[in-house]
């Protein structure tokens, strides 16, 4: 059963990290969604905001998401490090991980187990518009939306530039381009493929299906092999609720969404978001949303969230703790 206090979450919505910039920190990289700094004695700092991405671009900002993100990616890192090791090294602040830096390998990992997704290098975007090939592999004819696979698959892709797009990569073009050895590609394949096995039985027993997920992987100084960034969260994955799933399937519904789809669903049936300006996201689904977001952290770890208190503000609580990263 749920623990969520949502009059104890509205007391803290306010409580919103747009970003995290301290000109004091040296080697700052943005992205999307994350403030990442990079230490001379090769540890890099990750602060996760609140803001929301997709369509390869930022939509909006979420109340908790960053808290929820971090919270959800240690216990998930913590639950597959024996299948491999990770980046982490510590946790200082409920937004902030600091990791060993990594040289992060240029082709992004997703792993498929059904036949879902909106974007343009989702399987089902592209099996709706007649392929049957892709990604190195061939789907059957009678698929239908957000069916299972007969058995997870790979669907890797290119890295893009800030303001581009990722494109579909086949197990030969990875190699052939030399962006990864065979036996690289290789151990990355496997190791993808027995995470997600792991993520969707943890997924299971919390009565939730794993329906896909994007990994990302880099190499330490020892030439070693190690998870980077988050898994298993509702922004590198898509969840969904198992218990209605096989009804809603029968009836060629949307299955029941638990994670950022709430969001990308709508802007998609509002317009065409990589051609159109994207509409302003209505409030009353940005608290839906952080809502959500709250209701993954405690259904996917089974631990209790506990939101930031109404004051001091998370903003200046994130840059007192990264102040203790300055140079003397």
């Amino acid at each position: 059963m749920s623990t969520i206090d949502e009059a104890r979450l509205e007391a803290s919505a306010h409580q919103v990290l747009r970003e995290a910039i301290d000109p004091r920190l040296p080697g700052l990289y943005r992205g999307k969604v994350r403030d990442n700094y990079d230490l001379p004695d090769g540890r890099r700092i990750l602060v996760t905001s609140d803001r929301l991405s997709a369509f390869d671009l930022v939509l909006c900002c979420i109340p908790f998401k960053g808290q929820v993100l971090n919270g959800i990616a240690r216990w998930a890192l913590e639950q597959t490090a024996d299948i491999c090791p990770n980046h982490v090294l510590d946790y200082p602040d409920p937004n902030i991980v600091v990791g060993r830096r990594l040289d992060i390998l240029p082709v992004e990992i997703v792993v498929r187990g059904y036949l879902a997704g909106t974007t343009n290098t989702s399987i089902l975007t592209m099996y709706r518009a007649g392929q049957r090939e892709m990604y190195g592999h061939v789907l059957p004819d009678g698929l239908a939306a957000n069916q299972a696979l007969e058995t997870p698959i790979i669907t890797p892709t290119s890295k893009a530039a800030d303001g581009a797009h990722d494109a579909p990569l086949t197990p030969g073009e990875i190699v052939s381009r030399g962006l990864l050895s065979e036996a690289q590609w290789r151990q990355v394949s496997e190791t993808a493929l027995a995470l997600f096995a792991r993520g969707q039985k943890l997924a299971g027993e919390r009565d939730l299906i794993l329906a896909d997920t994007k990994y990302e992987f880099g190499l330490d100084a020892d030439g070693i092999l190690r998870l980077a960034d988050e898994i298993h969260t509702p922004d590198s994955s898509r969840y969904w609720r198992a218990d209605t799933y096989p009804e809603r399937l029968a009836a060629g519904e949307r299955p029941n969404s638990f994670d950022k789809d709430v969001i990308r669903e709508w802007v998609a049936a509002e317009c065409d978001p990589y051609a159109d300006a994207i509409p302003e996201i209505p409030p009353e689904l940005i608290w839906k949303t952080a809502l959500t977001y709250v209701e993954d952290h405690e259904r996917i770890t089974g631990q209790p969230f506990t939101p930031p208190p109404p004051a001091p503000s998370v903003h200046n609580r994130v840059l007192s703790a990264l102040a203790e990263f300055h140079a003397p």
